[in-house]
Order: structure tokens, then sequence, then C-alpha cells
């Protein structure tokens, strides 16, 4: 499946090595070397450089599976697992913007030479628009939840916006960077890497400046919606009073707002996070019945994957591109993490003191803190990842999540989208409910 390319390596067809220290990798293979030089492969093997894999890349990407994994099935029993209701953090929310890192690191390499910016961008936007289809058609709605064995999605209610979706738009955008914003500048130091990719910076700067004004600055006026009841009745209408600008909370921000807006409120996710908070919950952290008091706004919908912040989504992958940089152009171990390094501490710093000062890390709104927090996590890990697997060596230790990662988008289809327990479930016996996730106590 093409798509894999995506959340995997997304190498391209042409040619491209990246060093590793004082080893090579390439990602050309052999019997190509021997059409094109009619030499022995066996001569070959003794003359070229040793060639290895950026294996860390593989093992962060799978760590990152691992977690989406941990955080779907056991989120619902520890709170610290699953995603956070609004403000705050968890191991759930590192999960998206880590894959939006990975997506940036990768295409670094993958764009490192290019023999046609012309194809190279027609490749960039068929690969998007086909993780786009797939987004639609695996959490637009057509999939249901498991226990429900019906399918099929009235496409007056699609969800438009996903976790695919975002990924693909972030891609598509940062791949047009890569491929048209970098300067022919030679880099020798930090400042001169900076140089030949300054007009990337500024696209993040201006997207960066861009989210900030919108949030802040857009008035949100009162707004309603509805939701079904019985059949044979009315849908119940409730209004939500807001009238005014630069409201982070769930009823009044220009993030809902805009999603409301542009996509329609019967586009949006129908389970938003917020539904899970004290005011909305009596089971808070998890979903519950209403408070007898609860706002008006608990039962909207709201996409935590909405147009505005995919915004800062883009940045996070633009970061991540800019780690792949580092790769591209410097060879040492010790200048690679420390370039790493800088950056994402003052990104983790710069995050919290935001936080501190009141613009909270908040991942549904994909907040500037939140992007400055998660992403230089993100370089973080990535560097221990680095040392232990390609500096150090210990990759036999990770092959189970070298694996994952080589499978990120398959596993993240059967099991992240539900796409595999749903299969099992239509395999009953006499009854649709006496299936095997109900004998083993899945979905039930």
């Amino acid at each position: 499946m093409k798509s894999y390319e995506t959340i995997n390596n997304i190498d391209e067809d042409e040619h491209e090595d990246v060093e590793i220290g004082k080893q090579q990798i390439s990602l050309q293979s052999t019997s190509l070397f021997n059409i094109n030089n009619n030499i022995p492969a066996s001569s070959i093997h003794q003359t070229q450089t040793q060639t290895h894999r950026l294996l860390s890349l593989d093992v962060f990407r799978g760590l990152t599976v691992a977690l989406m994994i941990l955080v779907d099935e056991a989120g619902g029993l520890l709170p610290a697992l699953n995603h956070s209701p609004w403000n705050g953090l968890t191991l759930a929310d590192f999960v998206m913007p880590f894959f939006l890192f990975i997506v940036g690191v990768s295409l670094a390499l993958a764009y490192k030479k290019l023999s046609s910016r012309v194809i190279a961008s027609k490749k960039a936007i068929l690969r998007a628009l086909k993780l786009l289809a797939l987004g639609l058609f695996l959490q637009g709605g057509y999939f249901h939840r498991l226990g429900d064995l019906t399918f099929g999605v009235d496409l007056k209610q699609l969800r438009w916006m996903g976790i695919l979706q975002r990924i693909s738009v972030a891609y598509l955008l940062t791949a047009s960077c890569e491929i048209w914003l970098k300067a022919d500048d030679t880099v020798k130091s930090a400042s001169s890497l900076v140089r030949k990719y300054r007009y990337q910076w500024y696209v993040a700067l201006v997207l960066s400046g861009l989210y900030l004004c919108l949030l802040y600055g857009l008035y949100v006026p009162d707004w309603e919606y509805q939701v079904p009841t019985e059949p044979s009745l009315a849908p119940m209408t409730f209004s939500v009073k807001c009238g005014v600008r630069g409201d982070t909370e769930p009823a009044c921000n220009a993030v809902g707002m805009i999603d409301r807006t542009i996509l329609g409120i019967q586009h949006l996710h129908r389970s938003p996070v917020y539904a899970r908070m004290p005011e909305c919950s009596i089971n808070s952290p998890d979903y519950g019945p209403l408070p007898p008091d609860a706002p008006a706004w608990c039962q909207a919908a709201f996409d935590p994957e909405g147009l505005l912040s995919s915004v800062m989504a883009i940045v996070t992958c633009l970061v991540g591109l800019h780690y792949g940089h580092i790769i591209v152009h410097f060879k040492d171990h010790r200048v690679r993490m420390l370039y790493w390094m800088i950056p994402a501490s003052s990104l983790v710093v710069c995050g919290l003191t935001l936080d501190f000062f009141g613009m909270h890390i908040n991942k549904v709104l994909y907040s500037f803190s939140y992007m400055c927090v998660s992403v230089g996590a993100a370089g973080i890990l990535f560097v221990g990842t680095y040392l232990m697997v390609d500096v150090c060596g210990y990759s036999r230790l990770t092959m189970i999540l070298q694996w994952m990662g080589k499978h990120a988008l398959m596993i993240y289809i059967l099991v992240g989208c539900n796409v595999f327990p749903v299969l099992i479930q239509g395999f009953y016996w006499g009854r649709p409910q006496n299936n095997l996730l109900k004998l083993i106590g899945v979905g039930s």
C-alpha cells in the first residue's frame, strides 16, 4: 500500500543516501548497481561503503505506535493514559505530535536529492490525496463502534477531519516547503543550516502568528446546536452564550467556531473529550451521564483535528523537518545530538513557561504551548532512541519496535481504527451478539 509511505519513511523513487557517522545509508539496491555498472555483486560488496538503515527512526515510530495502542486499550482504566479532557497533558496527548514529527524527519531524508521538483510535487500531492481518502473512509463514520454491526455513513454527517486527514495536510505542506523553499547555501555550521532553510522557518513563524491571531483575535458570537431525541420527536435545541474574544474554554473558542462555520457542526466529532470534564460527566474523568446543572455546550460536537488546530500541527511537522536536515548535513554523532537537544530543551522550557503564564497546554486546541512541549519531548525521545540504537548499537533489543515502525500505517488501520475487531465481530453464532469479541469481553 503506497499510503504506507506517509507515516513510514516516505522514501522517494530516486536514489538517496544518508550518512550515520562514518557509515552510509543507501536506499538503492545492489541489483541496480549491477545493472548500471555491470559489476559482480561480490565486488560491489567489497568496495561500497557499509550500508545501514536509520533504525532509530523505525524504533521511534514503532514506540509511538505502541504508545497509541496502550492508550487506546488502557486509557479508560487509567486516566493518566487517556487524553486530557481539556487543559493539561497526558501520555495519549503525545501520540499525534510524535507522528507528525516523524513525518517531518522522514521528508528531509526523502527529498535530500531531487531530480525534478515538479515530479516530486505531483507525487507528494498524490500521496496526500490517498491518505486523505483513506482517512475519510476509516474515520468519516463509515466504520461504527464496537458492538454495532451496522456500517455506512450518511454523507450529510460525514466527518471531514481526522487523524489521517490532518497528517495528509501537514505532509503535503511540509513536503512542498522542502521541495520549493530551500536555498543553495552550503551547510557548514548551525548558522548556515538556518540560512539554507530560512524560508521554511518563515513559513513556520507565519503559521504560528496566524494561529495566535485567529485564536485570540476572532470574535465568537452566540451559537446553537441540536441534539436528536426519539425518532418521532423534534430534536432538542441548545443555545450557547459567548460574545467574546480570546476565550480558550470549550464553549467559546475560535477553533470550534471556525470548524462550525466552515465544516458545519454536523461534520464534526460527536464525542469530544471535554464531555469527560466534571461539568459534563458525573463519572469524570471518564464519560458518563450529565450532571443536573451541566452547561449547554456539553453535548455539542467538537473536532480535535479541526482546521485552525491543524495549523500548529503543520508547524510540528516543520520542526521534525529541521531535525531531518541535521541528519542530512552533519555526520558526527555528538554534533547531531547537540543540535537536536538545544532546540528540544528550549521548546519544552518555552512551552512550560507559556503554560505557567496562562497560555495553557491544550491538545484539543493544539495550543502554541502544547506544540512546544510535545515537539520538544519528541526531539528528546528521538535523541535517546538515536543514541541507543544507531550510536551504541543496541538494535536487537528493539526488533519488535522496528517491525512495528515499518508497518505503522497497517497497524494503525487494523488496531487504531478498530478495523480488525470490527471484522472479527462480524462472525457470530446464532445471534449477532454471540461473537468472539463478546466471548472474550471486548466491546461489551
